[in-house]
């Protein structure tokens, strides 16, 4: 059907859409955080978002995706219609809620707790999550974790683990374990990070996690290819997620993304379409890529 040539969509300034710094002073909880607790409330796309069948009856597995980013591409997914498993590691309200959010699209969600930094955990998520949907074709990695710190010596050997293992084994574990199930033109989609190009001192761990990420993307979209799986990444500058007050000190959270040419950080819904893009046959041709969502603060 011919658009009508007299229709014009609302264009709208990037730069006011959304809260700028300077923040509030925002209640320090623990990681991985509250989306209740923050104020603004992220944006998520719950109102905003439209589907139109993209993933149409097939099935995704989003780790980290009870909040920030995962809960947006959750809720992209399902509007697509995608059967969503949101995997999570302790915010049972928050996970109940995505979960709601995507039921309310009419399709089916799973929510599967437990920690990527277990290898056999990893496995047996993929398990559940081919079980229950009878298949599985997309896999997003997006689970993080990061701590800041003033110097090297104030990184512990601890953290520098628990970040690597959150980051870079659970992803290569769940990929491995994806592998077998996913069908040609299914897709792996990672979350790096502006941190993979541009790394801050403060964030040593999480940077060097980001790097290696970014690294694994491209080397293993080379050795998916050959079963016809499609692995890409996309990198996130300041984004306004629970994981930012539960791991920022409070004169970050202040001026959080306001070094962005944009004078604020990204909300969750301003990066999940590209995730739809990604696992959609749309992007048939895009394996090995990184995407940037940064707010213009660096080319990839």
């Amino acid at each position: 059907m011919a658009t009508n040539v007299d229709e014009r969509i609302q264009l709208v300034d990037p730069r006011p859409m959304y809260a700028q710094p300077p923040f509030d002073q925002q209640s320090k909880f623990d990681v991985p955080g509250s989306t209740a607790q923050m104020s603004p409330q992220p944006d998520h796309g719950e109102q905003s978002y439209q589907g139109s069948g993209k993933l149409r009856g097939l099935s995704a597995l989003i780790t980290g995706g009870d909040s920030g980013i995962g809960r947006a591409v959750a809720i992209c997914y399902a509007r697509e219609g995608a059967n969503v498993a949101i995997n999570y590691l302790c915010e049972n309200d928050d996970a109940e809620q995505t979960a709601e959010l995507v039921q309310q699209a009419g399709v089916r969600a799973e929510l599967i707790r437990g920690d990527v930094r277990d290898e056999s955990f990893c496995a047996d998520l993929i398990e559940q999550s081919v079980s229950k949907f009878g298949g599985l074709d997309i896999l997003v990695n997006n689970a993080a974790y990061q701590q800041t710190r003033d110097g090297i010596d104030d990184f512990s050997t601890e953290v520098f683990d628990r970040v690597f293992k959150t980051n870079v084994y659970g992803t290569f574990w769940l990929s491995r374990a994806a592998m077998k199930h996913l069908p040609p033109g299914g897709s792996i989609i990672n979350t790096v990070s502006i941190q993979s190009f541009q790394p801050a001192g403060y964030l040593l761990p999480y940077a060097a996690s980001k790097s290696a990420l970014a690294g694994m993307t491209k080397a293993m979209a080379e050795l998916a290819i050959k079963e016809g799986v499609r692995v890409n990444a996309v990198a996130p500058g300041p984004v306004w997620t629970p994981l930012i007050p539960s791991t920022m000190p409070a004169e970050k959270m202040e001026t959080f993304g306001g070094n962005t040419l944009l004078n604020r950080p990204a909300q969750p819904i301003e990066l999940a379409p590209l995730y739809v893009w990604l696992a959609s046959p749309e992007a048939s041709c895009v394996t090995g890529e990184i995407f940037g969502c940064t707010g213009g603060r660096t080319p990839l």
